[in-house]
């Protein structure tokens, strides 16, 4: 009966981590990462030096350009030395400073949608690119450069529709911050305390059952780590499938870079989860085998040290 009691707390166990240590991530990352200017540009500003981003802002750039020249002034070798240029343009440092310039704007408006109850789609503004842009092209003698408009450019990063989605998605999250994730590390040492308390007779008994739990818990936490990496990978095909096909590098190398911290904590979560377990499984092999030594053995019947007087044999004189 108690083994049946004791299976079914630990699968209880399982499920609370697999469920709790995804959702305790994200909600940690949407708070630290996501809400947080500072590391949502950081996280952003080396995506200026990917292939997939730089080739989606020279084709953008170049199509804004011709939009207010004459279309026969740009013909064949004209239009491909005009994107050439800009696609030189993309690997210097003004590009990079530009770049980030537009990202920290595009953040204002990420996080204005996420805190609004309802709105439009979320955009950016390339305007200052398009100003470096210009300027880079005008420097290395790019004709026409001089009639490139700098106005207001803007890409949808967030349909009205997916932006709600979003909203209702990360706003349990976002009043969570990094709290959940303290309350399953709180929960996590509560079980393994409990069980010890509740354990086994002695001391030993009750650390033979503090051990299976720590290892319970190691697992749970390792199954939590596999989860959030299966709904990272879920989403991130979702979110691909609605880009079209000559935007899909550039989307991608953008989603990768805002959950790259979250992938490397559910690496770090299972590698920690896996050690715990395994550590505490041979532990508690250890610890089970010493208690079979260490337990004496009944004596047998009959046996015993022999007393003096059978020693020396029947006393002269009692044959009476």
């Amino acid at each position: 009966m108690r083994t049946n009691i004791s299976a079914a707390l630990s699968a209880v166990v399982l499920v609370l981590l697999a469920v709790l240590v995804p959702l305790s991530a994200l909600s940690a990352w949407v708070d630290l990462e996501i809400d947080n200017a500072d590391r949502y540009v950081a996280a952003m500003e080396p995506l200026a030096s990917d292939p997939g981003v730089q080739d989606t802002m020279s084709t953008l750039i170049t199509d804004e350009a011709t939009k207010q020249i004459d279309p026969g002034l740009l013909q064949g070798a004209s239009m491909g030395f005009l994107h050439g240029a800009v696609q030189s343009f993309t690997t210097t440092d003004a590009f990079r400073f530009a770049w980030v310039a537009a990202n920290r704007t595009a953040h204002e408006a990420v996080t204005a949608a996420l805190n609004g109850e309802n709105g439009g789609a979320v955009r950016m503004d390339l305007a200052p690119v398009m100003q470096q842009a210009k300027q880079n092209l005008v420097d290395s003698g790019v004709p026409f450069a001089d009639d490139f408009p700098v106005r207001r450019t803007d890409i949808t990063l967030l349909s009205a529709d997916r932006a709600d989605q979003l909203r209702r998605t990360l706003r349990p999250l976002r009043a969570g911050g990094v709290w959940p994730a303290v309350g399953t590390l709180v929960c996590a040492v509560a079980a393994v305390l409990l069980a010890a308390a509740r354990g086994g007779p002695g001391r030993r008994g009750s650390a033979l059952v503090a051990l299976t739990t720590t290892a319970v818990v190691g697992l749970g936490f390792a199954i939590g780590a596999l989860v959030l990496h299966g709904a990272i990978a879920v989403a991130r095909s979702r979110v691909l499938a609605e880009v079209p096909g000559s935007d899909r590098d550039g989307a991608a190398a953008v989603y990768d870079a805002l959950t790259g911290s979250l992938r490397t904590a559910a690496w770090i979560v299972l590698a920690a989860g896996l050690a715990v377990a395994l550590c505490a499984v041979f532990a508690r092999m250890w610890a089970g085998r010493r208690s079979a030594r260490s337990e004496p053995a009944a004596p047998g019947r009959g046996s015993g040290p022999l007393t003096p007087l059978t020693a020396r044999g029947p006393v002269p004189g009692n044959d009476r």
